[in-house]
């Protein structure tokens, strides 16, 4: 049985109990079962034993696992396992993943025919850095470059006036989410650290000018996750909704940007300011865990699984207060990475097979026992468990 992650204590225990967890037992499940040496690629709709429910594959999971592997090739150990691997994934995504128009597909079939294409570039963007940490696996300008084209596509298309259609009826409902620019800053960081992207600092800093800007509303103290073209606040259904875990995920990101310029101060408390309105609005206090859906004036949320509690604003949570403790050592984020840490390794674990489960009712309860499908995949649990690590040691 593969080992089993133990309560941390103090920042030592924390490390071990983050490396122990990616290396034992989350990144080996993902290795073991998710793997098609027959047709390519990664299957990651998977049931809690590993076993196949569904063999459509997604773009988002191949990009995102080839990141993964080539980032620890890149930033742990030389492991030939790893950069094989990655090269298995960006092989697929070279042979299956675009479409004639140069952009790429959501989802396609176990043998890679298409079967759908999404409006929104995020595929892009998550493909964008599995080249690029490829790229600088292997040395290859051939991949650094595809990569800065998938990024560079990723930019034209959300800043370029009709190129994606809209949602809604834009002449009577102009709107914006935060989607954009949050992924753009994770997007140009990846492919600074790995290709050096000439613009990688220019698309940082314009992102985090936007959300500052314009999804911060100061009134609620709230990160919006949709507002008006100018930052206009909807006093409708999409513009009250919030997600507490994105709005943290977006916050460490701007927090892993401060500490990448020196501690800058005033990323620092953008940061922190992002972390706690959004950790006030989410925590549930009474259960323990981040609510997946909020409104902003406290009215009742339309989607049936606002109170649910999912695998992944939980990663972001744990990354947000360790880093914003890691930058400010206010104890006040240390008494919240605990309080995260406890909840989420106390819940989402599969002490029997290996990995996480993703979905729990409110209380805590397993929601469905799915190791993952198109969404959940190998990459915000082994990317938390990594950063984390790598923070710590």
């Amino acid at each position: 049985m593969m080992a089993r992650t133990k309560k941390a204590k103090g920042g030592a225990g924390y490390a071990e109990n983050y490396r122990r967890s990616l290396f034992d037992d989350v990144l080996p499940f993902w290795l073991d079962h998710a793997v098609d040496r027959e047709q390519g690629g990664f299957i990651t709709c998977l049931n809690r034993d590993g076993t196949i429910i569904d063999t459509d594959k997604g773009m988002w999971q191949q990009g995102r696992f080839t990141w993964l592997l080539a980032t620890l090739y890149n930033t742990v150990e030389k492991r030939q396992q790893w950069l094989d691997l990655a090269r298995h994934g960006i092989d697929f995504l070279d042979r299956y993943g675009f479409d004639s128009d140069g952009r790429m597909f959501f989802q396609v079939s176990r043998s890679g025919d298409p079967i759908r294409k999404r409006r929104y570039l995020f595929s892009e963007s998550f493909a964008a850095m599995a080249y690029a940490a490829y790229a600088k696996a292997v040395g290859s300008a051939r991949y650094a470059d595809k990569a800065a084209e998938l990024f560079n596509l990723f930019i034209q298309y959300n800043t370029t006036p009709g190129l994606i259609p809209a949602k809604v009826n834009s002449a009577n409902r102009p709107m914006k989410a935060m989607g954009f620019p949050m992924i753009t800053i994770a997007t140009a960081q990846v492919l600074r650290d790995t290709i050096e992207h000439p613009a990688a600092d220019q698309w940082i800093d314009r992102a985090i000018a936007e959300i500052q800007r314009d999804f911060l509303n100061h009134e609620y103290q709230a990160v919006l996750e949709v507002v008006g073209p100018q930052g206009q606040f909807i006093d409708h259904f999409d513009g009250r909704t919030l997600n507490p875990g994105h709005a943290i995920e977006g916050a460490w990101f701007i927090l892993h940007e401060a500490k990448i310029r020196n501690k800058d101060q005033d990323l620092i408390a953008l940061g922190r300011t992002m972390l706690d309105w959004m950790w006030r609005i989410g925590w549930d206090a009474e259960h323990g865990g981040l609510f997946y859906f909020r409104d902003v004036k406290g009215w009742p949320a339309q989607e049936y699984w606002h109170d649910m509690k999912f695998w992944w604003p939980h990663c972001e949570a744990i990354i947000a207060t360790l880093l914003a403790h890691h930058l400010t050592k206010d104890d006040k984020y240390k008494a919240w990475h605990k309080l995260v840490h406890d909840y989420t390794f106390g819940h989402f674990p599969d002490r029997e097979y290996g990995e996480w489960f993703g979905y729990l009712h409110r209380d805590g309860r397993l929601s469905v026992p799915l190791k993952g499908n198109l969404w959940k995949g190998p990459f915000h649990i082994p990317r938390m468990l990594l950063y984390c690590w790598q923070l710590l040691i």
